[in-house]
């Protein structure tokens, strides 16, 4: 956390982000050689009302935008070529830039699929510029990672700066952000080009009289406390003054698990159901490999006509059990359908679905009800995913689980990487970066 001392510890600019330009789009280009130079668009599904998750670097200088249908972004290029996820392929190479990085650094935090953090501080004997280690990092990420892969590196004394750096300058880029020009980097720019500050949180500060990164910086901490109504306003004084407070351990703070659903699925409830079904037991999955329950669940669905159905549940019992979330979650769907005589919340005008829980409390924690046998579930549970783990995910399922075919497709987002490294101790990250 911040003090003082870790200030006077961190003015040099040690810390390296390194972010890797069009990440998915530009590994489809580096497997495939005659995609390269062409606008591509990385597609969940590729009908005309797929969504696009990732646009090359050719796309992007044409218009194609991350979140554009597919149809809009055929209009926008006729010459895009839409391609399906391959999220392994991504797992691997990110897998590889990490080994790079790591040639450089112990210290080495993978921030996402696409970036990470590299922190130089106790290396400064070894390195004495560290614009030539980022140099060196770019040309060892063409050597052996691929030659069509490329990377924007910030350079800072803190993570965060580091990571502002590197969105200054892209594709390609390198910005290296110091006490002494720092002023001129910040002096242009959109309050809202701070990561970690959205609209909601620029409005608050732009009540209390703050709206560009200067004002923000120079603030004192009891106003920007005050501001923001929450000790995060200490935390933007601290950043953008080379305090460091976005490497500390960290667990989860939430987990969720969303879904496009495609036209074809909408067509059947029953696989829309398997869908929100398959949603729970990922998220199931996820807190018994981290031990620990939920006390808090939520549920995002979204329709045709831009209709959103939201819930937010605080459970009387800590929940961990997939089905039993279910159940909690459709009881309340019930309840929703019989006040407001509508149809069922989850029908064939259904285009995405989420799910979402939060405020956790380790497993060691929970308090069982005396009359229910809660222990041995628990127990057979984290069995069932060793097991999994150990001899294939298909090995052993639960009834529910069993689908004439896979109604959801292996995927993988940008903001976290922690299930990669989940149960590899020589790989797994101690660490989770958040702005």
């Amino acid at each position: 956390m911040y003090n003082e001392n870790t200030i006077k510890a961190n003015l040099k600019a040690t810390v390296l982000f390194v972010d890797m330009n069009s990440f998915f789009a530009s590994c489809e280009q580096q497997t495939n050689y005659w995609l390269r130079g062409r606008p591509v668009a990385v597609c969940v599904y590729t009908g005309k009302n797929g969504a696009i998750i990732a646009p090359s670097i050719e796309a992007k200088k044409m218009g194609v935008k991350m979140g554009l249908r597919l149809e809009e972004a055929m209009q926008i290029c006729p010459e895009l070529v839409p391609l399906e996820t391959h999220p392994a392929r991504y797992r691997d190479f990110h897998v590889k830039l990490i080994n790079v990085l790591k040639k450089y650094s112990q210290d080495v935090i993978p921030r996402s699929i696409d970036e990470a953090v590299v922190d130089l501080t106790n290396y400064q004997l070894i390195y004495k510029d560290m614009t030539q280690v980022a140099m060196d990092i770019k040309r060892d990420i063409k050597n052996e990672v691929g030659d069509w892969l490329k990377c924007s590196i910030g350079i800072a004394p803190n993570a965060f700066l580091a990571k502002l750096a590197s969105d200054m300058q892209k594709p390609d880029g390198l910005t290296i952000i110091t006490p002494e020009n720092i002023d001129e980097k910040l002096k242009n720019m959109p309050i809202t080009d701070l990561p970690g500050i959205a609209s909601g949180m620029a409005e608050r500060l732009r009540v209390a009289g703050i709206t560009t990164p200067l004002q923000l910086r120079y603030a004192t901490p009891e106003y920007l406390k005050s501001a923001c109504k929450s000790i995060i306003g200490l935390h933007w004084h601290y950043r953008l003054n080379f305090g460091e407070m976005d490497m500390q351990a960290q667990g989860y703070k939430s987990m969720q698990a969303m879904r496009q659903v495609s036209r074809d699925q909408r067509k059947k409830v029953s696989v829309l159901e398997d869908i929100f079904l398959s949603l729970c037991m990922t998220l199931e999955k996820r807190m018994v490999k981290n031990n620990v329950f939920a006390k808090k669940l939520g549920v995002t669905i979204r329709y045709e006509d831009g209709f959103t159905y939201e819930d937010n549940i605080r459970t009387a019992m800590p929940q961990q059990d997939g089905i039993k979330m279910i159940q909690i979650f459709r009881n309340r769907m019930q309840h929703y359908v019989d006040k407001n005589r509508c149809e069922a919340v989850i029908n064939k005008r259904v285009t995405s679905m989420g799910v979402l829980v939060t405020d956790f409390l380790p497993t060691e924690l929970v308090q069982y009800d005396l009359f229910e046998n809660n222990v041995r579930i628990d127990t057979m549970r984290k069995a069932l995913y060793e097991v999994k783990d150990k001899h294939g995910k298909d090995k052993i399922m639960r009834a529910s689980e069993l689908h004439d075919e896979p109604v959801l497709k292996d995927v993988i987002g940008f903001g976290s990487v922690k299930d990669i490294y989940e149960g590899d101790d020589d790989t797994k990250s101690p660490f989770s970066i958040q702005f």
